[in-house]
């Protein structure tokens, strides 16, 4: 676990307190903030989660030979920007179901 990990599950926990009291005071703003920290929170963690796995296995390759780590790396690097890529495809696929919905 690192910094963003941490900061992930933080804003989670503040924007959930922030939303259910936006909520119980019929403050749309406060509750509308609440939801965007949760949002942010979990981009955190995930975003620590990528350096996490990235570290592990980076580290596992540097015992390798270092013409196939740095194949490998690369083709680490490729998996993770493409995971990111789908990763914000499916949020953007979600928000754009929501709002045609209302």
């Amino acid at each position: 676990m690192n910094n963003s990990n941490v900061e992930g599950v933080l804003d989670q926990a503040k924007g959930k307190i922030k939303q259910v009291a936006g909520e119980a005071f019929d403050n749309h703003k406060l509750a509308n903030e609440g939801a965007a920290d949760q949002v942010k929170g979990h981009a955190k963690e995930a975003w620590g989660n990528v350096k996490d796995t990235a570290n592990e296995i980076g580290s596992r390759h540097a015992a390798e030979a270092h013409a196939e780590a740095d194949d490998s790396a690369h083709h680490l690097r490729e998996s993770i920007t493409h995971a990111a890529a789908d990763a914000k495809d499916s949020i953007n696929r979600g928000l754009d179901h929501l709002k045609s919905k209302h």
